[in-house]
């Protein structure tokens, strides 16, 4: 039987209206027992990811959070994390659309850097709800932090301030970073890294050469893997991710069924 491995999106793809569904969580139990390999891609941090997981009863043999910024394992240790340079953390900072941003977040291994934030920010309240370390600095701070930092989140109050601010970022640093826009939100990460390349990257930590992919997402920042491995996008995604999919399911555990 050959091997197969299932990559989920995270937000808007497993987990929709503020829940993961229990069809989801038995469709992945059963694509488990069958021995094929289940793990989430997520553009989010991973202390914030894997509680939340563990919460709905997802079990998962990899993660790949950060958009790639760094995968561990299904016991959440982490085998390997992505870099961005502290002075290039603190160039993007000062760019002016990307000072819209009502919060700047870098992602650790272990914990989220915090500054020019707005009170409510959403990065706090998930922080708080799913007992997340977090640290506030200054922006004095960005250039001193005391871990690898592999990725600098963004947050608007609209789409179009999420994609002006994306194709700043990327006009100006493009070679050596990549900001994705995904609704509100920005993750500037590594150039080298995407979804696709956290699948790949993945495949050879475990040794899963060869396997069979099934990759699954509903946004801007799951279109490398969905292109890269012909892969699905679920009914609630837009239109213009849609029309780039191999097929599209009402949800993840229907896709996992209609593949197991």
């Amino acid at each position: 039987m050959m091997l197969k491995v299932a990559a989920s999106d995270y937000d808007g793809t497993l987990f929709r209206d503020d829940i993961i569904t229990a069809f989801d969580a038995d469709a992945v139990r059963q694509w488990r027992a069958a021995g094929h390999k289940f793990g989430v891609v997520s553009g989010r941090d991973h202390g914030m990811l894997w509680p939340q997981l563990v919460h709905y009863g997802i079990e998962y043999d990899y993660l790949a959070c950060n958009n790639g910024g760094l995968i561990s394992d299904g016991q959440n240790q982490v085998l390997w994390e992505a870099r961005i340079e502290p002075a290039l953390l603190k160039k993007a900072s000062e760019l002016p659309l990307v000072r819209k941003s009502f919060h700047f977040s870098f992602s650790s291994e272990d914990k989220t850097y915090l500054c020019h934030d707005l009170d409510g920010t959403w990065v706090r309240r998930e922080a708080a709800q799913w007992n997340y370390p977090l640290v506030t600095i200054t922006e004095d701070d960005i250039e001193h932090l005391p871990q690898i930092i592999h990725q600098f989140s963004l947050g608007f109050t609209t789409a179009e301030d999420a994609l002006a601010a994306s194709e700043e970022v990327n006009a100006n640093f493009g070679d050596v970073i990549h900001a994705y826009p995904n609704r509100c939100a920005v993750d500037i990460i590594p150039a080298d890294i995407s979804k696709e390349q956290a699948i790949s990257h993945t495949l050879a930590i475990f040794g899963w050469d060869g396997a069979e992919i099934l990759a699954i997402g509903d946004e801007v920042n799951d279109l490398p893997m969905i292109l890269g491995y012909n892969g699905y996008t679920v009914s609630t995604a837009r239109t213009a991710i849609q029309a780039q999919a191999r097929k599209v399911y009402d949800s993840v555990g229907a896709m996992l069924l209609d593949n197991l």
